[in-house]
């Protein structure tokens, strides 16, 4: 390994289907004003939401419901969970939901005591917050994997009057306190949730591993986090109540986007900035924007990584190299993939997420380009990439 580095993870993990019990454990230590943030309404069908009251109530916790957190959080909501946040000084969030949830409660944790925009203040502008700044700690209740944002401090907020979808990833001091992971809590997710939560598990480990040229630790975890995904994945398609399935899933959910598979290496981030464009204009589903372009975008930049992507090919996907010349095993290794994206059934083609031709300059200047691949895209590049994800 290269880099130097230092590594911090302050989140408490739960895990297991009696993992809500310990919510009994952490409440004690926060105040009496809970902001409960969620999603539509799912919890309240599936149950959930009752069992936290109760334990809320159990704890003599005051509540303030933050209900309406959309897949693609957006600034508006952003700044309304802000204003309950603020007004009922409240001592701690608890979001319980998936990924988007938990985004959006860090981003109010951290906004609900500014004065001023905090769509230009946290994401346009990308300023941290202060040492003496207040910041409101956050747990979680983990209902759907993906995302990893129970685990780390990344926030990503949508501005659709902008058209701009853009990530934070705040320091520790937003890392959420704990998080509780009851994999039973992900069963009642539809299937095209469950497999667009899985590709984009997947996507935050190769855009960490498709990077450097050096030998490193990170890089072998890497590898076995995708093979338990793919052969956890092919369970869960066709028995989504596979415990055994679901939970993998989910553990390796967490561990691909804690921060631990990037230390000590560069990582190329790309396919996030073009799918977080891809949803500013269309609000799709999120994975589903990572899916669309991945394929198009990997074999784009594969002449420029070809040892990584040969090494890919074989280590994950199982390709026999005798007899073939590098680009073909490393083609191999996209084209194997590119068979279990159609298995699970994500989506292949952005035209499916209402893309349109209209939209590739937008997208590509939505877009931001970063330096830690193996390539840097230009604003060209990326429309070319956009053409042949279509």
């Amino acid at each position: 390994m290269i880099g130097n580095f230092s590594y911090s993870n302050p989140t408490k993990l739960y895990f297991g289907d009696n993992a809500l019990d310990f919510l009994n454990t952490e409440l004690p230590k926060y105040g009496k004003r809970i902001m409960l943030s969620y999603g539509g309404g799912s919890i309240k069908k599936n149950g959930i939401y009752d069992e936290v009251i109760k334990i809320l109530k159990a704890n003599n916790k005051e509540i303030f419901e933050d209900a309406g957190v959309m897949p693609n959080p957006t600034s508006e909501k952003l700044i309304e969970g802000c204003k309950i946040a603020r007004e009922n000084n409240v001592d701690f969030i608890l979001a319980v939901g998936g990924g988007s949830v938990c985004d959006y409660a860090k981003g109010v944790s951290v906004a609900a005591w500014y004065d001023g925009d905090p769509w230009e203040k946290y994401y346009l502008n990308m300023e941290e917050p202060k040492a003496d700044d207040r910041i409101i700690p956050v747990g979680s209740v983990l209902t759907m994997v993906g995302t990893g944002s129970e685990m780390n401090g990344g926030s990503v907020i949508t501005n659709h009057a902008q058209k701009l979808k853009i990530g934070h990833v705040f320091g520790e001091e937003v890392f959420p306190k704990f998080a509780i992971l009851n994999p039973k809590y992900t069963y009642t997710l539809p299937q095209r949730q469950m497999v667009a939560g899985i590709f984009d598990i997947m996507s935050h480990i190769m855009e960490q591993y498709f990077s450097g040229s050096d030998d490193n630790t990170s890089d072998y975890i890497a590898e076995g986090l995708m093979k338990s995904l793919i052969h956890s994945s092919r369970i869960a398609v066709k028995d989504p109540q596979n415990y055994e399935a679901r939970s993998n899933i989910m553990w390796t959910a967490t561990w691909a986007l804690n921060t631990l598979i990037g230390r000590g290496k560069s990582q190329d981030w790309m396919v996030h900035m073009i799918g977080q464009s891809i949803g500013a204009f269309t609000d799709a589903t999120h994975g589903m924007t990572l899916s669309g372009v991945s394929l198009p975008y990997y074999r784009f930049i594969m002449k420029d990584g070809l040892p990584k992507f040969v090494r890919f090919a074989k280590n994950v996907w199982d390709v026999q190299g005798e007899g073939k010349a590098d680009e073909q095993i490393a083609e191999a290794g996209l084209a194997a993939m590119e068979d279990w994206m159609k298995e699970i059934g994500v989506c292949l083609h952005i035209s499916e997420l209402g893309v349109t031709p209209e939209m590739f300059d937008g997208i590509a200047k939505g877009s931001f380009i970063l330096d830690g691949g193996y390539r840097k895209l230009t604003h060209e590049e990326i429309i070319e990439i956009l053409k042949q994800s279509m």
